[in-house]
């Protein structure tokens, strides 16, 4: 069976760190490109970052850029996103999702997510 589970959210302050993990099982995330998105309350889901298969190329929004990294552990089947420096604009659900291809822009077919991981920023 084809599943992504996030993990790693939880409540921190303004300025701490968290890091998001996305596990995959019954398929290899290696043969696809990866993307990380968040939905707040009242918003559209935004695309956060993503990093792609062919080339490793990675993409961040604007909004998080420089705090935000994300990586892929190919022996783990795991990718993750390491969080920095959140700030309470941060807060969302965040979900994992695959494709076979994206955009440089992280635009794509995404197939898989997963059930998300609620990240709240508040002092």
């Amino acid at each position: 069976q084809v599943q992504l589970v996030e993990s790693g959210g939880g409540l921190v302050q303004p300025g701490g760190s968290l890091r998001l993990s996305c596990a995959a099982s019954g398929f290899t995330l290696d043969y696809y490109a990866i993307g990380w998105f968040r939905q707040a309350p009242g918003k559209e889901r935004e695309g956060v970052s993503c990093l792609s298969r062919s080339d490793g190329s990675t993409y961040y929004a604007d909004s998080v850029k420089g705090r935000f990294t994300i990586s892929r552990d190919n022996a783990k089947n795991t990718v993750y996103l390491q969080m920095n420096s959140l700030k309470p604009e941060d807060t969302a659900v965040y979900y994992c999702a695959t494709a076979l291809w994206i955009s440089h822009t992280c635009g794509g077919a995404y197939a898989y997510w997963g059930q998300g991981t609620q990240v709240t920023v508040s002092s």
